[in-house]
């Protein structure tokens, strides 16, 4: 059975094409405006533009025609609107012109189980972490359950936030990781925790302030010890009240490695497992989708409206 999956929920258009759940392509492109964050109109036109040839190069990839696609998933949210509309109307259009099953699938369970399949970690507690999103979630009774999650803005929108101010261009976390690594000195920032919930908009207001009197390389591995830190503690306390013996980090901030290096030392100490996805399927891509869609093959033919605020939650799982 082929599946081609598509995602365009943000920044991302990619495809991937999954053959009985192995995963024969992953092809896609980065819309990266000029300046500023993401523009959802200008995303979308990039979307458009891009698609046909990131189809068209996953399932050469893959060796696969068209036609012998047997389901198309779709990423039905949550993300910005115009650009879950280009999936949608692709895939449709896909779906319709060769009489083929169509599957919505909620991009943050697809990030989960691309990361299940990635680390072979079967029943973790998984820490999504990217621009949109920051959840704690775990698997009981059928969904899965977000612990905790953030108040207010992603910790990846954070970061974003803070590299636009610094003159970073977007995505800003990888420039931002490199900068931390030569920080020397320790800045106090605000450490916001409630149980298993946090908040990044304090901080980002906070180190917005001290731009002009403290370093940036500082103020960078300021960010992510204290940013880290409180993901890892609101990991740990949903380890130890679910009784989760292991973790996995998930998203596309889980390509940072010290976000990474924390995860293992928390999890060492508790006697818990703890091992890296790999960092191709960490941020937004087709294959999660398409892997996700074959898992949900046996649902029923779904309707893939866009949902831009699709949660996590919502989402009843059958397949396991």
């Amino acid at each position: 059975m082929y599946v081609l999956g598509i995602e365009s929920t943000a920044h991302t258009f990619g495809a991937g094409v999954v053959k009985d759940g192995k995963i024969l392509s992953n092809e896609r492109d980065t819309y990266k405006p000029k300046q500023g964050g993401i523009i959802p109109n200008e995303a979308a036109h990039h979307h458009y533009m891009l698609a046909p040839e990131i189809i068209r190069r996953s399932l050469k990839k893959a060796n696969v025609s068209m036609d012998k696609i047997d389901i198309f998933a779709v990423s039905q949210g949550p993300g910005l609107m115009p650009c879950l509309r280009v999936g949608y109307q692709i895939s449709r259009f896909l779906s319709d012109k060769f009489n083929k099953k169509i599957i919505g699938v909620n991009h943050c369970i697809a990030h989960i189980e691309i990361a299940r399949r990635s680390t072979g970690l079967m029943d973790p507690v998984m820490l999504y972490v990217s621009g949109g999103n920051t959840q704690v979630i775990t698997y009981e009774n059928g969904r899965y359950i977000v612990f905790g999650e953030t108040q207010d803005i992603g910790v990846g929108n954070m970061i974003d936030k803070i590299g636009r101010k610094m003159g970073i261009p977007f995505p800003a976390g990888p420039i931002i990781e490199d900068l931390s690594k030569k920080g020397k000195n320790y800045i106090k920032l605000p450490y916001s925790i409630k149980g298993m919930d946090v908040s990044f908009s304090g901080m980002e207001t906070f180190v917005s302030r001290l731009l002009n009197t403290k370093k940036k390389e500082d103020l960078c591995f300021s960010i992510q010890e204290t940013a880290f830190a409180m993901l890892i503690e609101a990991s740990e306390r949903a380890m130890a009240y679910c009784k989760k013996e292991s973790l996995v980090i998930t998203g596309g901030v889980a390509g940072n490695d010290r976000l990474n290096e924390m995860g293992r030392i928390m999890c060492k100490e508790r006697g818990a497992k703890f091992v890296r996805m790999e960092k191709e399927f960490s941020g937004d891509n087709g294959a999660m989708i398409a892997y996700t869609g074959y898992l949900m093959r046996d649902y029923e033919t779904m309707d893939v409206t866009p949902l831009p605020t699709y949660r996590t939650d919502a989402v009843e799982i059958k397949y396991r």
